[in-house]
């Protein structure tokens, strides 16, 4: 006989107990084993926890989840991905906690979702589209984007230019993930900004390889510009 999943309350303790878990690899197969559908309302929830690396490992398993009802019910994802496209749209009332992220890790993890909503991201700091000015949200777009763009580089290249304006942003960690999502690109315009970055000892904390990392602005901006120059040697 097969045993019952849990509902409501006792499910959404289940999830946020196997995302704080300090072997979330290993969590994860039990969440994998959870009906996709019924799991990402619990996913979800977890986006607001205050734990912040609890809020990142509900990022990544919503990847998961969403990339295999993509192969397995495209409607049911796609239904997802309008679902975090409703939360940043200001009719939505909410915030839109953990949904860019959300965006560019499905898409990362899936190439039919990619194929279809690949210029979704953009679009949230493009200011004549669906501009979004909170910082803390833009953050996510920033990551969202750059976390597209490590898979899937040729889906973000238009983003180049709406990138260019967060290289000198005031705030560290927009900086500081704009250029991590320049490195992918090698865009040669971007070299100037990037170099100046290049000395900018400030530091802000990258969700990366399922970890939180310290990391410095200029760090990352040497590593674009590396893979900048990279790309342009080999044109």
């Amino acid at each position: 006989m097969k045993a019952q999943t849990p509902g409501g309350r006792e499910l959404k303790r289940i999830v946020a107990t196997l995302l704080g878990s300090e072997h979330f690899p290993a969590s994860w197969e039990s969440i994998r084993h959870l009906p996709g559908r019924q799991v990402v309302n619990p996913l979800f929830a977890c986006f607001c926890q205050r734990d912040l690396l609890l809020r990142w490992h509900a990022v990544t398993a919503m990847g998961m989840v969403v990339s295999r009802l993509a192969d397995e019910n495209m409607e049911s994802a796609r239904v997802v991905m309008r679902r975090f496209m409703w939360h940043l749209n200001e009719e939505s009332g909410g915030i839109g906690w953990g949904c860019p992220e959300a965006l560019g890790e499905c898409m990362a993890r899936s190439e039919r979702l990619a194929d279809e909503y690949g210029c979704i991201l953009g679009s949230y700091l493009h200011p004549e589209r669906n501009f979004i000015e909170h910082p803390a949200l833009q953050e996510g777009v920033l990551w969202g984007i750059g976390r597209l763009a490590h898979a899937r580089p040729a889906l973000t290249v238009d983003c180049t230019e709406l990138l260019a304006p967060f290289l000198g942003s005031p705030e560290a960690a927009l900086r500081g993930l704009a250029a991590q999502a320049c490195g992918p690109m090698a865009d040669a315009r971007l070299t100037p900004l990037l170099e100046k970055l290049a000395t900018d000892g400030a530091s802000f904390q990258l969700y990366r390889g399922e970890r939180l990392e310290t990391c410095s602005v200029g760090e990352l901006a040497a590593q674009a510009l590396r893979r900048t120059r990279m790309g342009s040697a080999e044109r």
